[in-house]
């Protein structure tokens, strides 16, 4: 009986390890420098004028826009995607795509150096299949998730005051 109940405590450790490890998240951190914005386009312009991006997706309230410059370009690297969005002709969302663990590390070190550094706690894991990351300011919330074993990353930034308003034109039914 002894070894049932040691196995049965020997087995209800690995899967609350394993299940801590699946997911990292960390607390935000205060943001040192709010950018109220992107790339010098403030929270809430209209990007319908702008003659350096073009719509690549329209819907009734929601326009995702990318930009004409050339390659996708982020903290000194090239990025898979950037898509700029607006809700209801208000420039509100960045989502930006990469790929790679190089690229992962230069976007956290120009995140880190812009923003401000991450609270690390002793004894906290800093790797993990998928890693969250989160900073917050007074207009903006930077938000980065990387899955380790893809090596695949997704940088949200978001205006605080607009980006809510995605919410208001998604339905309560399945219709």
């Amino acid at each position: 009986m002894t070894n049932h109940l040691l196995l049965r405590r020997l087995l209800l450790g690995l899967v609350f390890i394993s299940s801590a490890l699946h997911t990292l998240p960390v607390a935000a951190v205060p943001m040192i420098n709010d950018p109220k914005g992107f790339q010098n386009i403030e929270w809430g312009a209209a990007l319908a004028g702008r003659t350096d991006v073009v719509p690549s997706r329209t819907g009734p309230h929601v326009t995702e826009y990318r930009s004409i410059a050339g390659p996708a370009s982020f903290a000194g690297a090239e990025m898979t995607s950037i898509l700029l969005l607006s809700v209801d002709d208000q420039f509100a969302r960045v989502t930006i795509r990469y790929q790679g663990e190089q690229i992962h590390a230069r976007v956290m070190q120009f995140l880190e150096a812009q923003f401000g550094p991450l609270e690390r706690i002793p004894g906290q894991m800093a790797r993990g299949l998928n890693q969250q990351y989160n900073w917050r300011g007074p207009e903006t919330e930077i938000n980065v998730t990387y899955q380790a074993n893809t090596e695949r990353g997704f940088i949200f930034i978001d205006s605080r005051t607009l980006a809510p308003r995605f919410n208001d034109h998604i339905t309560d039914s399945a219709e």
